[in-house]
C-alpha cells in the first residue's frame, strides 16, 4: 500500500495513485447500478450532498445505467461477490469518472464515506488513483453511557450518529440502567429525563439509513442500584442495606438476588418493554460487576455451589428469556473470566463483551480464553475520557491498539469503543473525539491504520479548524494526566483530587507540589493556542468553551492538590483557599450552561452534586 497523499480516516488498505486529475464539472449524474436502486438512495444523496458543499457541483441522482455515458460523473455499483468482502469496496478515479463497486448497500456506502473524505481535501480537482478495502472486524461499535449522569439531547444523538457512520461505525449501543422511559416503571427514570419509546424509534430509524446497527442495552444484574433504591423494587436486591465493594462501602443495594423468582420477572418485563423499539435482534443484558454477589441473600447458595456457578445459573436464565424472544444476548465477560472452567459452559449463540480500559489490560489471555471454548465475544476498550475531565491520550491509543491486536489474534467478532459517565460524567462529549476516532480506524484496518494521523484526522474531518489547532490541543491536553508523574487506576490524578477529600489527597504516595506545579505549566501551554481555532461546524463556540472549561477543572484540580499538600505540612494558603473557592463558583456556573447544550436536565443535580462537594472544602 503507498501513503495516500491525502487524509483518510479509516485509512484504507489498498491505495494507488495513478498520477492523473478528474476534474468534476456541472450536471452529471449519479448513476445508482443496483438490483434495488432504492438501497443506495440515502448513500446517493450522501455523495450529492458532499458534491455540492466541497466541489460546488450539483449531480443528479438517477436509477438507471441506460443513459449517455458523457452524462455519467460518478456510478454506484452493487454486484453480489464482486469483491472480497461483504462490507468492502472498491473505488476507482479515473480521467473519465469516479466508479464505487461493493457487494451490498453497507459497502458502497463506506466507499463514498472515503469518496466523501477525498472531496472534502481536493474540492472538484480529484486525483485518479484506486482504493481497494475491508474491514476487520464485521461489528465495529460505538457504546455511550447515558446512565451516570448524561442524557444527550436527540439533536446530540444525531450529531454524533453521523459522525459514527463517517468513520465507518456500524453498532451504536446506549448505556442504560434506568433512562428508558418504562411505562411500567416509571417511579425509575422520574428525574432522569429518559429516552422515550418513540425517540429510540426515531434514533434506530436515523440508524439504519447509515447502516448502523442500533442495539438495545439494559443491565440486568448488577448496577440497578438506580432500580433497588426504590421501596417498590428493594426487597428485590441481594444486600437491600447496601454492601462491601472493591470501591469502599455502598450504603444503598447494587445487584439483583439472583435467588428470587421476581428477579427475573423484572428482567422479563423490562425485555418486553424495551425491545420492540429496536431493528436490532440482539441485545446487550450487562450482567457486569456482581460485587455484592453471595453477601447477602444468595450468601448460603454461594458458599455451597460457588458465586461462579450462582452467577451463571442466574446468566442462563436471562438467555433463556432473550432467546424466547429471537434475539442473540450480549454480556459482558468479566465476572465469568474470573471462573475459566465455567466459560466452556456458555451457549455458543451468545457474545460474550470482554472489556478493560488499561493499556495493558489482558486482552490477550482472555480472547485466548474466549476462543478456546469456542465462545464468540468482543474486545471492549474504551476512550479512556472517563474520570479524567479531559481524556488520556496515550492510554487511550494503546488500549485501542491492544484491544485491536487481540481481538483480531484470537478471532473477536467485534470490537466496541465504550465511552463511559463514571462520577459525574464530567467529560465534555467532543473530549471523546480523539477515542472514537482512533478506535473506528484500528477497527477497521488495524495494520493499515495503526499509525493514522489522529491529529490531522481531527482536524480536517471532526473539529473541521482550517487553523489546524484543536487536534493538536485535544490530543495534548488528554496527556495532562501523565504530568504530575503519579498513576491513578481508571482515571487521572488532578480528577481524583477533584473528587477525593482533603486527607486523602494529602496521603497519595508519590503527589508533590511539585508535578502539580508543572502540569499548571504544561495545561497553560497547550491552551495558548485555543482562541486560534477556526472550526467550521456550527457548534465551533460550545467546542472552545467545553475544552477551556475543561483545562480550567484541571488547573483547579492541581491548584486544589497544592492548596491541600500545603495545608497538610502545616502551612496553609489562606489566600489560595479564597481563589479556589470563587475559581469553583465560576466553573459550576459554566458547567450548567455547557451541560445543557448538549443533555437533558435530568441528572445535572447529581453531577453537580459531587462540585458542590468540592467546594465545600473551601
Amino acid at each position: 500500500m503507498s501513503i495516500p497523499s491525502l487524509v483518510l480516516v479509516p485509512r484504507p488498505r489498498v491505495y494507488e495513485e495513478t498520477g492523473a486529475a478528474y476534474p468534476l464539472t456541472p450536471d452529471k449524474l449519479i448513476v445508482i447500478d443496483a438490483p434495488d436502486p432504492s438501497a443506495l438512495y440515502f448513500t446517493a444523496r450522501r455523495l450529492q450532498a458532499a458534491l455540492a458543499d466541497y466541489a460546488h457541483v450539483r449531480w443528479e441522482i438517477v436509477g438507471s445505467k441506460v443513459v449517455p455515458s458523457s452524462q455519467v460523473g460518478v456510478t454506484l455499483s452493487v454486484v453480489p461477490g464482486a469483491v472480497r468482502h461483504p462490507q468492502g469496496y472498491e473505488l476507482t478515479i479515473t480521467g473519465q469518472g469516479i466508479h464505487v463497486v461493493a457487494s451490498t448497500p453497507a459497502g458502497a456506502f463506506y466507499g463514498v464515506m472515503t469518496l466523501s473524505q477525498i472531496f472534502q481535501q481536493r474540492g472538484n480537482a480529484l486525483p485518479t488513483l484506486r482504493i481497494r478495502d475491508w474491514p476487520d472486524f464485521p461489528h465495529r461499535g460505538v457504546m455511550l453511557d447515558i446512565s451516570r449522569d448524561k442524557v444527550p439531547t436527540m439533536e446530540t444523538l444525531y450529531a454524533l450518529v453521523d459522525l459514527l457512520a463517517a468513520l465507518k461505525v456500524n453498532q451504536f449501543q446506549l448505556y442504560t440502567e434506568h433512562t428508558f422511559a418504562y411505562r411500567n416503571h416509571p417511579i425509575v427514570w422520574a428525574e432522569a429525563s429518559p429516552l422515550t419509546g418513540e425517540e429510540i424509534l426515531a434514533l434506530d430509524a436515523y440508524c439504519r439509513e447509515r447502516f448502523i446497527e442500533l442495539v438495545p442495552n439494559q443491565n440486568t444484574f448488577g448496577h440497578m442500584r438506580r432500580w433497588l433504591v426504590h421501596d417498590e423494587y428493594r426487597d428485590l436486591a441481594e444486600c437491600p442495606e447496601g454492601c462491601d465493594t472493591r470501591w469502599g462501602h455502598f450504603d444503598e443495594p447494587f445487584s439483583l438476588n439472583p435467588l428470587d423468582p421476581r428477579s427475573l420477572d423484572l428482567v422479563r418485563s423490562l425485555l418486553d418493554e424495551l425491545l420492540p423499539h429496536f431493528s436490532s435482534r440482539q441485545v446487550n443484558v450487562g450482567c457486569d460487576e456482581t460485587v455484592d454477589l453471595g453477601q447477602g441473600r444468595s450468601k448460603e447458595a454461594v458458599e455451597k455451589y460457588g458465586e461462579g456457578r450462582v452467577y451463571l445459573d442466574f446468566l442462563m436464565k436471562i438467555y433463556r428469556e432473550v432467546k424466547a424472544r429471537g434475539h442473540t444476548m450480549q454480556f459482558w465477560g468479566d465476572i465469568i473470566v474470573q471462573h475459566p472452567n465455567l466459560v466452556p459452559e456458555l451457549p455458543r449463540d451468545v457474545i460474550a463483551l470482554e472489556w478493560g480500559y488499561e493499556a495493558d489490560h489482558p486482552f490477550d489471555a482472555h480472547g485466548a480464553l474466549f476462543a478456546a471454548s469456542g465462545v464468540p465475544f468482543y474486545v471492549c476498550p474504551g476512550t479512556s475520557t472517563w474520570n479524567t475531565v479531559a481524556g488520556r491520550t496515550d492510554n487511550a491509543m494503546g488500549n485501542l491498539r491492544n484491544a485491536a491486536e487481540n481481538g483480531l489474534k484470537h478471532g473477536a467478532v467485534g470490537f466496541l469503543n465504550t465511552d463511559w459517565g463514571d462520577n459525574g460524567h464530567w467529560q465534555p462529549l467532543p473530549v471523546s473525539f480523539l477515542g472514537y476516532v482512533y478506535g473506528a480506524a484500528v477497527s477497521w484496518a488495524y495494520e493499515a491504520n495503526r499509525d493514522v494521523d489522529i491529529v490531522a484526522a481531527l482536524d480536517t474531518f471532526v473539529f473541521r479548524d482550517r487553523a489546524r489547532v484543536m487536534g493538536r490541543l485535544a490530543y495534548d491536553l488528554g496527556n495532562a494526566y501523565q504530568v504530575p508523574g503519579v498513576y491513578a487506576f481508571n482515571g487521572s490524578i488532578l480528577f481524583r483530587i477533584l473528587q477525593w477529600p482533603p486527607e486523602q489527597i494529602a496521603e497519595y504516595k508519590g503527589l508533590t507540589e511539585e508535578g502539580l506545579h508543572r502540569a499548571l505549566e504544561y495545561i497553560d501551554a497547550v491552551m495558548v493556542n485555543l482562541a486560534k481555532a477556526d472550526m467550521d461546524r456550527p457548534d465551533a463556540a460550545l467546542i472552545k468553551r467545553e475544552f477551556a472549561w475543561a483545562a480550567d477543572m484541571l488547573c483547579h484540580g492541581a491548584k486544589r492538590g497544592i492548596w491541600v499538600l500545603g495545608k497538610a505540612q502545616g502551612k496553609e494558603d489562606a489566600a489560595l483557599r479564597r481563589e479556589l473557592a470563587e475559581d469553583a463558583r465560576r466553573l459550576m456556573a459554566e458547567f450548567r450552561q455547557i451541560w445543557h447544550a448538549r443533555n437533558r436536565p435530568g441528572g445535572f443535580k447529581d453531577s453537580l452534586a459531587r462540585m458542590e462537594k468540592m467546594t465545600a472544602d473551601y
